[in-house]
């Protein structure tokens, strides 16, 4: 009983006031209100500025607490009292009218009543009130907005798996929200864009459906496509699908054997190395435009010949197949002369210096082709018979020396031959045809041997 008197002479003061506050009124500022009461004469002088009544509006997700808030500048002691979207009043000052215990007082002063809403539902969405009376009231509104979060993500294919090339649907929903979702969709790092269909339910709540269409390759086996839910009551909900995508065999033919170049006489080995989803189930061997060596042995995904000849020339082919097709790889096989052995390399002894013994070694370098080359190397050993290179400059020089040496007793014969060039004069004996013999030529001859000197001859 105490509470309700309480509550009565507060009403009853309030009234009281806004009498007095009609009284005398001059642009809105109230001044010299003279108070008399019967038991004592006395005068109260009262000014009063402008006031300002203020609040704010609040989102809140469903079942968690709101905070409603009424906040006055300037007060004059006004009464604040705060009303639901019903207009009954919640809160008159410090005192709950209103029997919801989930409205409980955070705070009260004479510039502020702060409430507290808890377990907050869609009935509790609406417009508050925030009144302070003065004359005329003050009103300032707090609307409430109860964010309904959507249930968990519901991620559906139209198929489990999917061969390369096809086209695929996924759809993602997300289930009885306020206010409706927006689904986004990635694949990988890669943002793609859905097409999204929105249902309304009741007491606004809302159903939003995206559907996702997209080409797959074999690339986007085991890659995952996330729908990402976006709301203003919850974060980082998504939900995904990692992608199943079979595809034709990736076929490699690798030579095992032999490392180089294929020649008449020798092995091939052959490896067909091939990759698919599914494994491929079957692999074959074939010879492009002609008919299989007869000897070539196959054994699974390998080939074997032996004993390689010319007429193996061609292209042989290895075919992988599976459920989603086929592929190949060709190699091309040439054959090659036999490699012709190469001869030892060819030592020769020459003398270099007192005291040395050079050796000049060659090697054939190209035995098949027609025009030979050679590789030498120059050693020579001293006394104590340890081996040495000999630098190609020294040689270089000796043989230089050699030519120019040659050069010279060359020019110096030319210039002796030329100084002691002369004539020859031969006359043969008169009278040797009447001669009985040689000797009787000779005496009877004209001019016998006066002119010996002049028959001269040089013999080098």
């Amino acid at each position: 009983m105490s509470s309700l008197s309480h509550f009565k002479a507060l009403v009853h003061l309030s009234r009281k006031v806004f009498m007095l506050y009609h009284m005398i009124k001059m642009n809105g500022i109230y001044t010299s209100i003279a108070l008399c009461c019967k038991s004592c004469m006395c005068f109260l002088w009262v000014t009063v500025q402008g006031q300002n009544l203020v609040t704010n509006n609040v989102s809140v997700v469903e079942g968690e607490t709101a905070i409603i808030s009424c906040r006055v500048k300037n007060n004059d002691d006004s009464v604040i009292q705060l009303l639901n979207p019903n207009r009954q009043t919640i809160y008159f000052r410090d005192v709950r009218p209103l029997k919801d215990s989930r409205f409980q007082l955070v705070n009260f002063s004479d510039n502020e009543l702060l409430v507290s809403l808890s377990n907050v539902s869609l009935s509790d969405e609406g417009r508050y009130v925030c009144q302070l009376y003065t004359d005329p009231p003050q009103e300032a509104y707090a609307d409430i907005t109860v964010l309904v979060p959507p249930g968990n993500p519901i991620l559906e294919s139209r198929e489990e798996i999917v061969s390369e090339g096809n086209e695929t649907e996924i759809t993602c929903t997300a289930m009885g929200s306020k206010p409706a979702s927006t689904i986004k969709w990635m694949k990988g790092d890669q943002p793609l864009q859905g097409e999204a269909t929105v249902e309304e339910l009741y007491d606004r709540m809302f159903t939003v459906t995206s559907r996702l269409r997209l080409t797959v390759s074999k690339e986007d086996d085991g890659v995952a496509v996330i729908c990402i839910i976006d709301h203003p009551a919850v974060k980082d909900f998504q939900a995904q699908k990692y992608l199943e995508v079979q595809y034709k065999p990736e076929v490699q033919i690798v030579v095992e054997f032999p490392e180089g170049l294929t020649r008449e006489g020798e092995n091939l080995e052959l490896t067909c190395r091939a990759k698919g989803k599914p494994q491929p189930h079957q692999i074959n061997w074939l010879k492009v435009d002609d008919d299989f060596p007869s000897h070539a042995v196959i054994t699974g995904s390998d080939l074997f010949i032996e004993n390689l000849n010319k007429s193996f020339n061609g292209t042989y082919r290895c075919v992988a197949s599976n459920l989603v097709g086929e592929a190949y790889d060709d190699y091309i096989l040439y054959v090659y002369d036999v490699l012709t052995t190469t001869p030892p390399p060819t030592n020769t002894t020459i003398s270099a210096f007192q005291g040395t013994v050079s050796h000049l070694s060659c090697r054939v370098l190209t035995p098949s082709h027609p025009f030979l080359h050679f590789s030498c190397v120059l050693l020579y050993s001293r006394a104590d018979g340890a081996p040495q290179k000999i630098d190609h400059a020294v040689i270089g020089g000796i043989v230089a020396v050699v030519v120019f040496a040659m050069l010279c007793l060359l020019i110096v014969l030319g210039r002796y031959f030329a100084r002691h060039k002369g004539t020859y004069f031969t006359h043969e004996a008169k009278g040797a045809d009447d001669a009985a013999d040689a000797d009787t030529a000779i005496i009877n001859a004209e001019g016998g041997h006066n002119n010996s000197d002049d028959k001269k001859e040089y013999y080098i």
